[in-house]
């Protein structure tokens, strides 16, 4: 259940109460695709770093380990040991982008594994039922990721197939908590808008699935390379029309920069691989903008990453060391930068709350957004 708390213009503060526990939004989820984070991050790091909510994927798990191998061992909490709400996103994604020989039906879609090429199908009821098992707090619907730009005539076929595919979503996992097939019998369901970046299909998608009366409320398909001011207003002109009851998600963002907007345009909730993968590379983000550690420059320098930052490696390494570390290629410099980015990505996010809870989001928003995603 969302309890809109505060307002600013159309900044909202709010909190999301789930059976895992309450979180505070807005919110940022971070990506363990395959039940860990990339990087050699555990459960317990992300509750050292701030983490509220943890995302798995279920195209991942459903090829490995298996859902039902997850079910078995008790579902995703139990097998990571996170005991905070998780989110599954529905596996829609991966089956389009990663797939690149596919059979899309009004059932659902054919494709090949990317793992091994074995022909696989899913389809909504498959989706649920894989969700069902790991057991996740948030199930996401099946829906269909067009590529953008997609021809107009294709993207308003691809809305209304999604619709139809959200209605079945939401009968089968009402019928596997029914009959006690579902791990976790109080699993939720959001809905995704689609629409590429036709105004009349992202208005008229979103309608029609706020009539279903989901839990949550998602937006896709952006963040795919189309131009930053051509997301920020679809995201504007999508919030009109989302219920104002319930939470927002805006998939796959992205940016701090992203996030800002993002909040500034009324979203609750943002997920993105984008700080443990780049801190893989030794892209860090600092509170006055991003670092490559692997620059000569900081050879010899003994100061901290981010002296605003009171992580793991910013309170003991210098930058100098970290550089070496992966000039050494050792392990432990992916890990302690892929730590301190997520500490930064949800300390940025508890700032956000803060501003917002003191009615100083504006300001706090004019302050960073031209320098949080800056390169140093």
């Amino acid at each position: 259940m969302y309890r809109l708390l505060k307002q600013e213009h159309n900044a909202r503060r709010g909190e999301f109460v789930t059976v895992h526990g309450a979180f505070q939004t807005p919110a940022f989820m971070n990506v363990a695709t395959a039940a860990a984070i990339k990087g050699g991050l555990s459960a317990f790091d992300l509750k050292d770093n701030h983490c509220q909510v943890m995302l798995c994927n279920t195209y991942h798990l459903h090829l490995r380990p298996g859902d039902d191998k997850v079910a078995r061992l008790g579902g995703l909490h139990k097998f990571t040991r996170w005991d905070g709400p998780i989110l599954t996103d529905s596996g829609g994604f991966q089956v389009f982008s990663l797939s690149k020989l596919r059979k899309i039906t009004e059932e659902g879609v054919t494709f090949a594994s990317h793992l091994d090429g074995r022909r696989i199908f899913m389809g909504p009821e498959e989706s649920m039922r894989i969700q069902a098992n790991l057991g996740s707090t948030i199930a996401m619907a099946f829906d269909e990721c067009m590529e953008n730009p997609a021809e107009y005539k294709y993207a308003k076929a691809s809305c209304e197939r999604t619709v139809r595919w959200l209605e079945r979503c939401k009968r089968e996992l009402t019928r596997l908590k029914a009959e006690g097939i579902a791990v976790n019998p109080n699993q939720l369901l959001f809905g995704i808008n689609q629409g590429c970046c036709y105004d009349d299909l992202r208005v008229e998608h979103m309608k029609q699935i706020a009539d279903l009366d989901l839990d949550g409320y998602a937006i896709g398909g952006l963040a795919v390379g189309e131009p930053k001011e051509e997301m920020y207003r679809v995201i504007s002109l999508v919030e009109e029309h989302m219920p104002k009851d319930k939470i927002r998600y805006l998939m796959g963002v992205g940016t701090p920069g992203n996030i800002l907007e993002g909040v500034r345009r009324g979203v609750d909730l943002f997920d993105c691989v984008m700080p443990s993968r780049n801190a893989r590379h030794g892209h860090l983000f600092t509170w006055k903008g991003i670092i490559n550690i692997k620059n000569a420059k900081y050879e010899l320098d003994e100061s901290p990453l981010d002296d605003e930052c009171d992580c793991e490696l910013c309170r003991n390494f210098s930058r100098a060391y970290l550089r070496h570390l992966f000039k050494a290629d050792e392990m432990l410099g992916m890990r302690l930068a892929v730590m301190h980015n997520l500490h930064f990505y949800n300390t940025l996010l508890e700032r956000i709350r803060n501003a917002l809870d003191e009615g100083r989001y504006e300001e706090f928003y004019r302050t960073y957004v031209d320098v949080l995603d800056r390169r140093i």
